[in-house]
């Protein structure tokens, strides 16, 4: 059983009609792209969503930026992504560590011990104390 054309139809089909029960191979070209279209468009999307966190990895900041960009991920606000794009952009000043390195110089200063007495009964004045610290750390 041959399948003969309509007679209304030209002689000559184009090369992606098939003929009935053949492979449709455009149809099957076209589902694996749109398949791996979707595939990048998720890979690319969630990169993109992560961008903050790349940016603020080695910042004081780190921990509220991925609260937030979890945040935006599960609740789609967008807001909250931008504020954690704005987060990592930003160098907020460490206050701490001066402050510390403060707080262990004066305690190297007074060296917690108690003052020593003289046989006169006097103790030793603070900065006697730091003198001798100093020269005998030298």
């Amino acid at each position: 059983m041959t399948a003969t054309p309509h007679p209304a139809a030209t002689h000559h089909l184009p090369w992606f009609i098939t003929a009935p029960g053949q492979t449709d191979y455009l149809y099957v070209a076209t589902a694996i792209v749109l398949v791996l279209a979707i595939f990048l468009i998720g890979v690319v999307f969630f990169m993109l969503h992560s961008l903050p966190e790349r940016l603020g990895h080695k910042k004081l900041q780190f921990e509220v930026v991925a609260v937030l960009a979890l945040i935006s991920l599960f609740t789609h606000i967008h807001l909250f992504w931008v504020i954690a794009l704005i987060l990592a952009l930003i160098d907020i000043p460490d206050f701490l560590a001066p402050l510390r390195r403060i707080a262990s110089g004066v305690e190297k200063l007074s060296d917690n011990r108690p003052a020593s007495s003289d046989h006169s009964g006097a103790a030793q004045p603070s900065y006697k104390r730091a003198e001798e610290k100093v020269t005998s750390d030298a």
